[in-house]
């Protein structure tokens, strides 16, 4: 069981509902963006999402992508991302954290090495945004064979047809992406996404995150 699971299950116990946050790991500085990290959790964080700096996103709007350039301009990397979460883990053992981002700088690094790191790192789980369930066997198995949650998006126009494909080796909780688009395009809206989640609810059993919205 995961740091993840353990949190869904204690909310789960309790009545409550997860509330799930996304902060740029390294904007505007490393010393900036983990004092940050490191006040979620008393500001009610359930679940942290740090992002991995990267020069081309292809999901993000403007706020992140220029979250994500100021970071890099700052001289962030996948090893001080990495060390952010070491950093953090010295006070908070407890808090999932969950690393978003691209395939690339993963890819870079080397699988093995990379899933070894995080795992050591204090990571939890992975949101990969470009990988597609058919490439499962590239990072999502070996993952989840590293003791780590593999989180997939399921989207508006993921259709009843390829939602099974979606859902068959995510782990840790589904990602529901409430618009169309890219992060932060537009507002979502209750009456479009209470049926949508329902949808995806009747599925799996894996707890449903809301975002993008």
């Amino acid at each position: 069981m995961t740091r993840i699971d353990a949190k869904f299950a204690e909310l789960k116990a309790a009545g409550k509902k997860a509330f799930v946050t996304y902060v740029m790991a390294g904007d505007p500085t490393y010393d900036s963006a983990l004092e940050v990290v490191k006040g979620l959790p008393a500001a009610g964080v359930d679940i942290i999402e740090l992002g991995l700096p990267f020069t081309d996103p292809m999901a993000d709007g403007p706020t992140i992508q220029l979250a994500g350039q100021r970071a890099l301009e700052a001289g962030m990397t996948l090893d001080k991302t990495l060390q952010m979460v070491r950093d953090f883990r010295q006070t908070d053992d407890k808090t999932p954290i969950v690393l978003m981002g691209y395939y690339n700088p993963i890819y870079s690094r080397g699988v093995a090495r990379f899933l070894a790191e995080a795992k050591e790192a204090g990571i939890d789980g992975m949101i990969v945004v470009d990988l597609p369930p058919e490439e499962d066997s590239e990072l999502c198995i070996p993952a989840q064979k590293a003791g780590l949650n593999f989180i997939r998006l399921a989207t508006p126009t993921t259709d009843d047809k390829r939602l099974p494909k979606v859902l068959t080796n995510t782990s840790g909780f589904v990602y529901y992406v409430s618009i169309n688009g890219i992060t932060g395009a537009a507002a979502a809206q209750a009456n479009n996404v209470g049926p949508e989640v329902a949808r995806i609810k009747a599925a799996t059993d894996l707890p449903i995150i809301v975002g993008f919205g």
